[in-house]
């Protein structure tokens, strides 16, 4: 399992246990397991998709960045 946090300047926007996540990266859209390496990306305004279990969620996103490192998948938006 992996631990996703997405978090504005405002507030937490969610903070959840989940399977994998996949990112729209600047540079393409890419997906983050368990025991991934450690990462810094910039992202761009889409969708955030995260697995839990056998339920897809997605959430709309503006641009960002996120930080992988000891399978927490933490999202900075603005």
């Amino acid at each position: 399992m992996l631990t996703l946090k997405i978090i504005s300047p405002e507030r937490e926007v969610l903070s959840e246990k989940v399977d994998l996540v996949e990112l729209p990266g600047s540079q393409g859209r890419f997906e983050v397991l368990r025991d991934h390496a450690p990462l810094v990306s910039s992202l761009d305004e889409g969708v955030i998709r995260y697995v839990i279990g056998n339920q897809s969620h997605e959430i709309p996103s503006q641009a960002g960045f996120v930080e992988v490192r000891n399978n927490v998948v933490t999202v900075c938006i603005g």
